[in-house]
């Protein structure tokens, strides 16, 4: 993570002398990417209804985020609070004007083009603000909203205006090209965790390339699992960028920690995190609450990436794959060795992730660290090799057969047993009565002499 610090220094060199961002080309995108929600959640005011959630209307709430409370991020941040951490949010934009935001954004780009600012600091849908408010937002006076990871530095990588059709039609909407573009672009200015609420149904040759790119080079991708809301009769199945090996995906959990079906399941799901009656940033200042009745796994996403970057703090040295899988293998889950496609590994708990020692025991999904196949704390695997060869005539003769000689082997110890005691009792033996008695067991050598015992 050190090593793009230099990386970092160049994007906000650059950012004062982008200017105006050339328009984009309207052409229609090849693939349409299915934002976690195609109606952004509903707002609603954390004051009055009237006031709060307006653009430019700064209200203030004084409770603290609900979700801080079920992730204790208390104790989270005793431990670490993202400092030196970078996490690009690609999404609608971030309006760094809101108060929570101050000195936290250091960046950004617009590959909109839709005539909005180049570095991407602007944000017509709240969305992305929303994000970032979740991760990173300073105190405020007034307010109770404080992001799980305030130490950590935001990168706005804007890749769409809004999920309305009139923007989509004008080539503003998502895009797999252009999510794709904001990936490569935040793995190479600097990111370490790249906040990615969106998906999409079609897997993508360029969207692939870019989260492989984005590893190797140092970044952990954490997407959203899908919402049902964008499409009520969407079926459950994979997800992209989410569904990718290299990437973390994030489905929404209610207030019980449980994953419900607001969201999309399918292999794509790796953990859960809190993802309704969010309390966060709002453009032009003031606080918000998104998701209020139905979780929405946008949110979830933006608790995860703060929960990695806290990870990635405490755990420098590691790889990507070593942050997400903290996260996974600390989760809480009913089943310590198996995920399923609706929690995945379980519910995700920052404080146990980075205190994890991983070693040959640690339980759940495959380690970058060790070979966990063969842990201990694991039950053996039953091995069956059915024999269709072996008639079970012959198998009940064989077992016969060696309990008869299992018999008479039995039968040999004892008469030599009572031979000695015998010899025991009768310390002189008379050559005639031997020669009488006869017998295998009893019957004496002809050429040894008499034995007497004592």
């Amino acid at each position: 993570m050190r090593r793009r610090l230099t990386a970092l220094a160049t994007l906000v060199l650059g950012a004062a002398v982008f200017g105006a961002a050339a328009p984009a080309t309207a052409a229609a995108p090849p693939h349409a990417v299915a934002h976690s929600s195609t109606t952004l959640p509903t707002l609603v005011s954390t004051a009055t209804a009237a006031e709060a959630c307006t653009p430019g209307n700064a209200v203030y709430s004084p409770e603290a985020p609900s979700a801080l409370a079920r992730l204790d991020a208390e104790q989270a941040n005793r431990l670490a609070t993202g400092e030196g951490v970078v996490v690009a949010i690609v999404d609608s934009g971030v309006d760094a004007s809101n108060p929570h935001l101050a000195g936290t954004v250091i960046g950004g780009i617009d590959l909109v083009g839709d005539g909005e600012r180049a570095d991407g600091l602007t944000d017509t849908t709240g969305h992305g603000t929303a994000i970032a408010g979740q991760i990173a937002a300073q105190p405020v006076a007034g307010s109770g909203v404080v992001g799980l990871a305030p130490g950590a530095k935001l990168l706005s990588v804007r890749v769409f205006r809004s999920t309305d059709k009139q923007d989509i039609d004008k080539g503003f909407g998502p895009s797999s090209q252009r999510l794709a573009d904001g990936i490569h672009w935040a793995a190479d200015n600097g990111a370490d965790i790249i906040n990615v609420s969106m998906s999409q149904t079609s897997d993508s040759a360029v969207l692939r390339a870019a989260v492989e790119h984005a590893a190797a080079v140092g970044a952990l991708v954490v997407a959203s699992a899908g919402n049902r809301e964008s499409d009520a009769d969407a079926e459950d199945a994979a997800r992209y960028p989410a569904a990718y090996e290299q990437a973390l995906g994030v489905s929404a959990a209610d207030p019980r920690g449980l994953a419900t079906d607001s969201s999309i399941h399918g292999p794509q799901v790796d953990v859960t995190a809190p993802g309704s009656d969010v309390l966060t940033a709002f453009p032009g200042g003031g606080d918000c609450v998104f998701a209020p009745d139905a979780p929405a796994s946008s949110f979830a996403t933006g608790y995860a990436s703060a929960a990695a970057a806290l990870v990635a703090e405490a755990h420098p040295e590691d790889p990507p794959a070593g942050w997400a899988y903290r996260l996974a293998a600390t989760a809480l889950r009913a089943d310590a060795d198996n995920r399923d496609d609706v929690n995945g590994w379980g519910f995700i708990q920052p404080t146990a992730a980075i205190e994890l020692l991983p070693d040959q025991t640690t339980r759940g999904p495959a380690s970058p660290f060790f070979d966990t196949v063969e842990s201990a704390a694991r039950p053996p695997a039953a091995a069956v090799s059915p024999d269709h060869g072996a008639s079970p005539f012959l198998l009940t003769r064989d077992a016969a057969l060696l309990t008869a000689i299992g018999g008479a082997s039995l039968l040999g110890v004892l008469g030599i047993l009572i031979v000695l005691r015998r010899r025991t009792e009768d310390p002189v033996v008379d050559q005639a009565e031997v020669e009488r008695e006869g017998g295998l067991l009893n019957r004496a050598d002809p050429h040894a002499e008499a034995t007497r015992i004592s």
